[in-house]
């Protein structure tokens, strides 16, 4: 079995790092958010004071979507994890573009220097032009995750064997160590691996191979589905996978006021982009024999949110927001994965209102027995 926490610990947060212009909606509406260096290291700051345990760079490379400019996934990483003492970043990461030793050689290092503060998301890619148009082979979808479980499998055993060795149909690694090892964490075998999707192969890989399984933002229904199916999975290879989920995040005095807010949000819309966003990720998501695969069932006013982060409705107030994460809890979700419209202020206030309420509802909980028990009782 992996050394994986059990459900009762406490709930975890990220943030993505806005190191993409334009925000996380595809919206002309003001969002008072800057992908600056200077910018991120504000709020990762302020992030950390606040309660927030992680947060994940973005990767992109060709512009689109509204993010004219973007900052590289990995050095925006080394730079916030320098900047802060205790956050951990997780680098966003596509296989085929690295090379799996080339990425653990690197973690290696911005791992030690933050002392054990590193992590990855391994995103097996859905935008073909950025393979196509730099000359990169392109894989059908199921092959991109079989790559994406080898490269796994490959980063794991360069960064806890000696003389590792591995030969599958995509790497070929004989006898390699790679010095340093990662940072030494008590009870931490090695740097976090997380690894998203929706399909059946991106389900398997989830359960069989990563640390964390990200998932979309879901409905209770939806996250409940996706966390029974990767359990299991993790269950037949003798493991445990913890489970984050995205939502997106609109904190307003009422109800009411966040629900005008998202409908705001939606009514300036960047059409254009919208469509473009949505021919892209339908077509990677249809192209799955099950058709499961990511965004196959948004709709257009989900991908306004890139990762559908408005299904999951963190809307209203701080009570009704943390009662709602509360609920999310009691069906397996460990950690939060959340975007703001206003990224500074909105992310510092979820902090000192609504991170509080949590832990107090978290200790209600506990005496109640297991969550996910709780919640399906």
């Amino acid at each position: 079995m992996n050394d994986i926490a059990p459900t009762h610990e406490p709930l975890k947060f990220a943030y993505w790092v806005p190191n993409v212009s334009g925000g996380l909606v595809i919206s002309s509406i003001e969002q008072r958010t800057d992908w600056s260096l200077e910018y991120n290291v504000e709020l990762a700051r302020t992030a950390e004071r606040v309660g927030f345990e992680y947060a994940l760079s973005q990767v992109r490379y060709a512009s689109s979507y509204g993010a004219a400019q973007q900052h590289e996934s990995t050095s925006i990483s080394l730079a916030l994890l320098l900047a802060t003492e205790k956050l951990k970043v997780i680098a966003a990461i596509h296989p085929g573009i690295w090379h799996p030793a080339v990425l653990a050689k690197f973690i290696n290092t911005a791992d030690q220097f933050s002392h054990g503060r590193a992590a990855v998301n391994v995103v097996s890619g859905w935008f073909k032009d950025e393979y196509t148009d730099l000359g990169l082979e392109w894989l059908e979808h199921d092959a991109r995750y079989e790559r994406a479980a080898e490269f796994i499998q490959v980063l794991r055993g360069l960064w806890t064997q000696e003389k590792f060795s591995f030969h599958g149909k995509y790497y070929d690694i004989t006898d390699f160590t790679l010095r340093p090892f990662p940072y030494e964490v008590p009870g931490r075998a090695h740097p976090d691996i997380f690894q998203g999707g929706n399909s059946t192969a991106a389900r398997f890989n989830g359960g069989a191979y990563s640390d964390w399984y990200f998932s979309n933002g879901k409905d209770f229904d939806g996250f409940t589905e996706q966390y029974d199916d990767v359990t299991r999975i993790a269950a037949e290879h003798g493991r445990r996978t913890r489970f984050g989920l995205n939502g997106f995040v609109i904190q307003r005095d009422s109800r009411a006021e966040a629900e005008q807010q998202l409908r705001e949000i939606i009514a300036h819309a960047d059409g254009g982009a919208v469509e473009g966003f949505r021919k892209s990720v339908q077509e990677a998501g249809n192209a799955t024999k099950d058709k499961k695969g990511m965004w196959a069932d948004s709709s257009v006013e989900d991908l306004v949110q890139y990762n559908d982060g408005f299904r999951t409705q963190l809307f209203g107030d701080a009570q009704q927001i943390a009662e709602r994460i509360i609920e999310y809890k009691k069906r397996g979700v460990d950690l939060f994965l959340l975007g703001f419209l206003h990224f500074q202020e909105e992310l510092e206030r979820f902090g000192e209102t609504v991170i509080p309420i949590v832990r107090e509802l978290e200790a209600d909980l506990a005496r109640t027995g297991d969550p996910i028990d709780v919640a399906r009782r």
